[in-house]
Parts: structure tokens; sequence; C-alpha cells
């Protein structure tokens, strides 16, 4: 999928790497671009059409895919992080938020623009994961479970799309520099360095990118034994 002369919806647009894939799009190219948030006054990057959208709303996500039928990329980049054990008390409430937004929200926004990508040639889903998906650490617990079972929605969206040709692409990345990873003490990349990379992967027609080492090395180990997902972690 090339980004030159593409229309673009990026989902959580107003901030950090929704910003930036917003930013960039317009740089490499693309015709449109609508950049999507709760609160669309929130969207300060010139250039681009902002869009209300929260993605846990499936109605307002359909509302917004019959408006804007000339889309023929998604970024599913719209997330939510609550730095919560599993087993706290309120682990549970924390877990089903994050699902709401990280999982539902994801196949929301997908279900809605399907049909409009295969009416454009079938286009593309880009997907933000995390090297979450696959290991897990205490505070991260909950986020991990979404990001799991996201990167699992990720592929059964790829093998029901492909008869219409829509690339889906998952992109794993370890801490990024955003006000989601505000005080980890970690090596963060910088959200132009992710965008840049993720969308060079999916102008080379990739199904799958990881950002970072750390993340290639977890991506290596899943079939290590004993398994790198059933090492101890720390909490960052």
């Amino acid at each position: 999928m090339k980004l030159e002369n593409a229309t673009v919806l990026v989902t959580g647009a107003n901030r950090g790497l929704g910003l930036e894939f917003a930013r960039q799009a317009l740089a490499r190219g693309a015709k449109k671009v609508y950049a999507a948030a709760r609160d669309p006054s929130t969207v300060k990057l010139d250039g681009v059409v902002p869009v209300r959208l929260d993605v846990t709303d499936a109605a307002q996500a359909a509302a917004l895919a019959h408006d804007l039928g000339d889309v023929d990329l998604v970024i599913n980049n719209a997330g939510i992080a609550e730095l919560k054990k599993i087993l706290d008390p309120d682990g549970g409430d924390a877990a089903r938020r994050m699902l709401e937004t990280n999982v539902f929200g994801i196949l929301n926004v997908s279900r809605a623009f399907a049909p409009v990508l295969a009416r454009n040639g079938g286009g593309a889903l880009l997907n933000i994961l995390s090297v979450a998906s696959w290991i897990s650490s205490p505070v991260l617990a909950s986020y991990g479970v979404s990001k799991a079972a996201a990167w699992s929605l990720t592929n059964a969206l790829r093998n029901e799309l492909r008869e219409q040709q829509t690339q889906v692409l998952a992109l794993h990345v370890g801490f990024i520099d955003t006000d989601l990873t505000r005080g980890f003490d970690a090596p963060k990349l910088s959200v132009d360095y992710v965008v840049e990379h993720g969308y060079a992967a999916l102008e080379a027609g990739a199904s799958e990118v990881m950002i970072d080492e750390l993340t290639k090395q977890v991506k290596g180990g899943l079939s290590a034994e004993p398994g790198i997902y059933t090492v101890p972690r720390q909490a960052s």
C-alpha cells in the first residue's frame, strides 16, 4: 500500500503516535488525512480533516464510515493503558476498559470500514500493537492481555480480508516516548522513528513488522524452551 495519493484515517490522532502518523502521511503525499479523536477540537495539525470518533462506540464508527467513503488506509492507533496488576482489586475493571478500547475499538473501526476499503480496491489496515502482545510485566499485565487479544484479532482480520485484497499490517513495538510511557525508566523510541518504519513496512507490503531490537528478540524467543514469556520480568 502506497501513501502517495492515499486517503488515510488515523484514530487517536490528536497527540503522540497518532499525531505523527497523520503528519507523516501528509509528508509522504497522502491526498487526504482524517484525524479522528473523541474531541476533534484537540486536533491541531494543519492540513488534516479532524473528525469525531470514540472507537468504543460501534454505531459512531459505522456512521463515520458512511460519511468517509473515500478512505483506503485505516490506522488503528487509538489505545489506552492503565498500570494495573491483573489481580489488583480493580484489575478486572481496568482490563475491561482496555479491552473495550484496545480490542473492541479496533474491531468496531475495522468492521465499519472494511466495506469502504473493499469498494476502494482493498486498501489497508495498520494496527498498532506491542511487545506486550507476547510478554507480561506486573504493572502492564492487564494492558498485555488487551494487546495479546488485539494481535489475535489482527490475525483474524487479515484472514477474513484477504479475499478483498486488504493488506493488514501488525506493528509491534516496545516503549515509545509518549505520555503513555512517562515515568518508565527504559529506553524509548521516538514517535517519528516508529512511524517512519511502520510506513516503510506498509509500503513494502508486509503483514507484520517489529520496530525495535527488543521486540525482534521477544518474537524470536516465543519458540524457545522455556518460552521467553515464562521468564519473570520487571515492572519497567
